[in-house]
């Protein structure tokens, strides 16, 4: 029996190697298709090919937003001043400092200026590939969550999608069953209405040609047999797991259509309310397919 899974979910994971750190966040919702996109850092642009390689391994419809956030512990780096450059800056903001056109500037401001402060980060000297490796094995982590968070979802919604065959199968059966549908009835139901108008009836011969005539426009003994198909199909395709979700979602079309063509053939108000009950619950049936993959 194959895994049903659904299209939303979210997983974040950490990771660390040396004086780096990182956090990857990885968030699914409902698509039409595969649709990954990724926000990495400036110069980690080199992880999107493989990424996107891992995403495709484990999914085949969503669209899938993953980023990835890196930090670094400043402690054990070199920082240097550059006090000449200060002095400068200084130097050349005097003038306007004592005119009173500016205000004198604070040390965080100074800091700020490009070139003045120079941290030189021990992630200089970490091995590349290695990091490269430990931020992927962290990426095939947080993919692995994703998706066993979808296959929770799709493990809900398997019994709510089971539930809704159900009740189009109660509604098939009943619409068979409905009394409307015998021969004997369609003949006194014909009787009925050509006795006010012909007291002494009508020929055996017309009668019989009435109700056959009758019972082929009321006839929907093909539509009970591919609701019986379609339902079985459904069954089988839920069993089977994903991605199943683009054909249960033709087959609620399908379910949609032999509806309608019971509620359309219907001479009957009980066949009619079964057509519209069933309309309903191939309804509810569709909204909660589109969150299937």
């Amino acid at each position: 029996m194959g895994t049903l899974s659904g299209m939303t979910g979210f997983a974040r994971t950490e990771g660390a190697h040396e004086n780096l750190s990182w956090v990857w966040e990885v968030r699914s919702v409902n698509g039409k298709g595969l649709d990954v996109r990724f926000r990495l850092p400036g110069g980690y642009e080199r992880f999107e090919a493989k990424a996107r390689e891992l995403a495709k391994a484990r999914f085949v419809r969503g669209n899938i937003q993953a980023s990835l956030n890196l930090s670094i512990d400043r402690a054990g780096s070199d920082i240097r001043l550059d006090t000449d450059r200060i002095d400068h800056i200084l130097k050349l903001a005097e003038p306007y400092i004592t005119s009173g056109q500016v205000s004198p500037p604070s040390f965080d401001g100074l800091l700020a200026i490009r070139g003045v402060l120079d941290v030189e980060d021990a992630a200089e000297d970490v091995d590349q590939e290695t990091l490269d490796k430990a931020i992927l094995a962290s990426l095939v982590s947080v993919l692995d969550q994703l998706l066993e968070a979808r296959r929770d979802e799709g493990a809900a919604l398997s019994g709510v999608l089971s539930g809704f065959v159900d009740s189009i199968e109660a509604l098939t059966v009943e619409a068979n069953a409905n009394a409307a549908l015998r021969i004997e009835n369609i003949r006194d139901r014909i009787a009925a209405k050509y006795e006010e108008l012909l007291p002494e009836g009508l020929p055996e011969d017309r009668m019989a040609m009435e109700a056959a005539s009758m019972a082929v426009k009321l006839d929907v003994r093909e539509e009970i047999d591919r609701l019986r198909a379609h339902i079985d199909s459904a069954r089988k395709l839920l069993a089977n797991g994903s991605p199943t979700g683009r054909k249960l979602d033709f087959l609620t079309q399908e379910f949609n259509r032999e509806a309608n063509t019971l509620c359309s053939k219907s001479a009957d108000s009980d066949l009619t309310q079964i057509g519209l009950a069933m309309k309903n619950a191939v309804d509810q049936l569709r909204e909660q397919v589109q969150n299937v993959e």
